[in-house]
C-alpha cells in the first residue's frame, strides 16, 4: 500500500513538470511585458523556464553606519560598549539563577523529606517549612524569570 502512494506521488509529480508547456515572453508596442502559452505573430519573444529561479545579484553585507554619538564622541561610544556588556553578563547571572530556583522548586515539590545542612549538621524540613520554601521558590521565578 505504501509502495503504491509513494509510486503514484511520484508519478503525479512528475507528470506536472512533464504537462508544463513552453512559456513565452514579449513585450508590446506600449512597453507592457506579456507572458503567454503561444508566441505572438510578427513579434519577437523568448522562452521562459518557469522551475529556474530568476538569478539574484550578490548583496555585500554591510557594516551597521557609526551613529552620530559614536562619531561625536568616542567616550561615550566606549561607556556604551561597557554597558552593554555589563547587562549581558547581568543577563546571564540571571537565567542561571532562574535554572537553579526552577531545580531547588522542583526538588522541593517531588521529595517530600527533604534535607539541608545547618551549622554542618543535617537536618529534615518540616511540611510547613517546606510548603514556605515552595512558596518562596514559585514567587522568586515570578518575580525574577518571566
Amino acid at each position: 500500500m505504501r509502495r503504491m502512494i509513494l509510486t503514484s506521488s511520484l508519478l503525479l509529480a512528475l507528470s506536472a513538470s512533464a504537462m508544463a508547456g513552453q512559456i513565452y515572453k514579449w513585450v508590446d508596442a506600449q512597453g507592457v511585458t506579456h507572458f503567454g502559452e503561444q508566441p505572438p505573430q510578427g513579434q519577437q519573444s523568448t522562452t521562459v523556464n518557469p522551475s529556474a529561479a530568476p538569478p539574484t545579484a550578490a548583496v555585500p553585507e554591510s557594516k551597521p553606519a557609526p551613529t552620530f554619538e559614536s562619531i561625536a564622541d568616542p567616550e561615550q561610544a566606549a561607556a556604551d560598549a561597557k554597558v552593554k556588556k555589563e547587562v549581558v553578563a547581568q543577563e546571564a547571572e540571571r537565567k542561571k539563577y532562574c535554572e537553579t530556583q526552577r531545580n531547588n522548586l522542583a526538588q522541593l515539590e517531588n521529595n517530600p523529606r527533604v534535607r539541608v545542612e545547618e551549622g554542618g549538621e543535617m537536618r529534615r524540613l518540616g511540611e510547613d517549612e517546606r510548603q514556605k520554601r515552595i512558596a518562596d521558590s514559585k514567587q522568586a521565578i515570578k518575580e525574577n524569570c518571566q
